[in-house]
This record gives C-alpha cells, structure tokens and sequence, in this order.
C-alpha cells in the first residue's frame, strides 16, 4: 500500500534542495474525485499531490512538452524534471530514452506501482453511479470503493477498471530513481490481448462492418496525436507541406502544397491516418490507452495498437520500453526472422 505522504515528502525535499527544477504529479481536480496533471515548483504544494485509482492521465505527455518548451526559449535546463510515474508511464520514458528524446540525467522518476489495483475507466463507471459525482476512491485488494451523495459505493475491479489495466503485464515501474509500492506482477485479471483475441474471433465480415463503422465516425479532432507522448515529430505526416507558411505565402502556394493525406473526415483520408497512425507505434505504444480515453466519439484505438504489439511481441519477442538500452523495433532484425511473406 502506497503512502501518499511518502510521495509528497520525496517531492518537497527534492525541490527545497534544488535537485530538480520541477515534479509532474497528480492533484485532484475540478472534477469530484478525478485526479489532474500537476506542476509542482514550490515545495509547499507539494502537499497537493495525490495518488489513488484516478490517476488515469500518462505524464510522460508532459516532458515532450518541457523539451519542446525549452527548444523553443533556447535553454538548457538546470536540473532535471522529477516525474510520477506508473508502470505504463515509465515505459513510455524508457522509449522516449531510446530514441534520444532527452538524456537519462534529465528525468528523475518517481516510480509509484499500481500495486494490481490499475485506474478507474469513467465511462465504464459513470452508469453505476446513477447520475450522482464521486468524491473519493478507493481499492480494497479486490473492489473500487466511490463514496457519494447516496454513500459507499462498492464495484467489482473488472467492472469499472480500464480494458489496459485488466491486462497489464508490467504494472511496475522498473525503470526509476525512487519507487513506492510493491511489484505484484501477474496479478492481471484477464490474460494479455484479452479484448484483441475476442475481437479477432469474429467472421472478418464482422470485422470489417466493425471498423467501418467506427472509421466512418472518427471527426479528425486529432485528440489521440494530441494525447500520446509518442507523437512529438514537429510535423506530423497527416500535416505535411513542402514549405513554410508565411504571411507572404499565397493561397494558391497554399492549395497547391503535397499532401498525404486530406483534411476531409471521410472514411478514405480517416483509414490512411488511423493506419498510419498505429504504424508509426509499432514497437513504441507502451498500451497507455490515452488515446482511446481521449477520443470524444470513443473509436476503441486501443485494439489497433494492441494488434500491432502482439505482432512486435509473438514475432521478435519484443516489449516497448523494456530497457533503455535496448534496441528499437525496427533495429531488432535478425538474420534468420521469416521473410516469406515480403518475397
């Protein structure tokens, strides 16, 4: 069992004596019981820090933004940023690490185990609720518990918990400076790909009517490239130009600028993002789920890049963000990997 106190206390005696220049952690927000991102700077608000089952948001989102921040004002940072971080989380440090998008020395992670207990899903949980906001959370080994205005509320953990969270393999953060909980790997509810499997028996008639469906629905809001903390490229393929804009470019230049792929939201131009979406996080989707939480329309993105993991996983034996000195999916080629299919 994770003591809170424990967490805000690392925190405040990191920033008192100037070790890191901030703490991404979570708050409670504005919304009842749900948890928020925070940016803690002072060591007095480090008291509000918080853990429990709503701390569903994966921070690592947030130190691509601190890079990109400090490109932007040409400077270097005095001390490294400390950040909670689940297991889910610090794997997707470790591919950011990987792929050289800061140093090892410019993180420090705070390591918080989810213990078994994983994070709330709000849409699952809102129907049992009755229209009534929670006020707390809790996890007692094998139900949520949600106080409200009516009282205790107790749910089964495979009813409200996230579809991820059911399957987790690694809820603990093995990459870390400091780590708080217990590994209690292999207490998953549901075998691994659990959803995928389920999904992939159906009829490929099925399937497709399925995703059609669902690609017909998608309003090209961009919310999932928007989310993942693995989507940091400065220009994204779905927004290519040849040139930049200026004040001075024409609309014309505009018009006639190459582009991969349409603005419009048709099921076409949606299947070829969608796609090359999931493409470009083979190998590096750490199956954090923001995606899919963050979707407005709920297209269930999560069982794209799970089909890509378990390809990654079955074919080469291959874990996003197993070891920060590990290779990357695309340099994991071996001489003797099947090639039947390519000729």
């Amino acid at each position: 069992m994770i003591n809170i106190q424990d967490i805000r206390d690392t925190a405040r005696d990191m920033l008192a004596k100037g070790e890191v220049r901030a703490v991404i952690g979570y708050r409670r927000g504005s919304r009842g019981m749900l948890a928020e991102p925070a940016f803690i700077t002072d060591p007095e608000q480090a008291n509000e820090l918080v853990w429990d089952p709503t701390c569903f948001h994966n921070l690592s989102l947030y130190l691509v933004h601190d890079r990109k921040f400090l490109a932007h004002i040409r400077k270097n940072p005095n001390a490294p940023v400390a950040i909670v971080a689940k297991g889910c989380d610090a794997r997707s440090i470790v591919v950011l690490l990987q792929e050289h998008y800061f140093k090892r020395e410019d993180v420090y992670i705070i390591g918080v185990s989810c213990e078994g207990t994983g994070v709330v899903d709000e849409r699952k949980l809102a129907p049992h609720l009755n229209g009534f906001q929670a006020s707390n959370a809790a996890f007692d080994g094998d139900d949520f518990v949600f106080t409200t205005a009516e009282g205790e509320k107790r749910l089964p953990a495979r009813e409200v918990m996230a579809d991820r969270c059911l399957e987790c393999r690694i809820p603990f953060p093995k990459e870390h400076n400091a780590v708080f909980g217990e590994d209690k790997t292999g207490r998953q509810l549901e075998a691994p790909f659990a959803a995928l499997t389920r999904f992939e028996a159906q009829e490929a008639g099925a399937r497709w009517d399925f995703w059609s469906h669902h690609f017909d629905r998608c309003i090209r809001c961009f919310a999932c490239r928007s989310v993942c903390p693995m989507c940091y490229c400065d220009e994204c393929v779905v927004d290519s130009i040849t040139f930049p804009v200026t004040h001075e470019t024409t609309a014309e230049e505009k018009a006639n600028r190459i582009r991969w792929i349409e603005r419009s939201a048709t099921r076409s131009e949606n299947i070829t993002y969608l796609m090359t979406r999931a493409m470009h996080l083979a190998g590096r989707c750490t199956d954090c789920s923001e995606c899919e939480r963050a979707c407005p329309v709920n297209i269930p993105l999560r069982l794209l890049n799970n089909k890509m993991e378990r390809e990654a996983r079955e074919q080469f034996g291959f874990e996003p963000g197993a070891s920060i000195g590990g290779q990357s999916l695309v340099a994991s080629f071996l001489d003797k990997d099947p090639g039947d299919f390519i000729r």
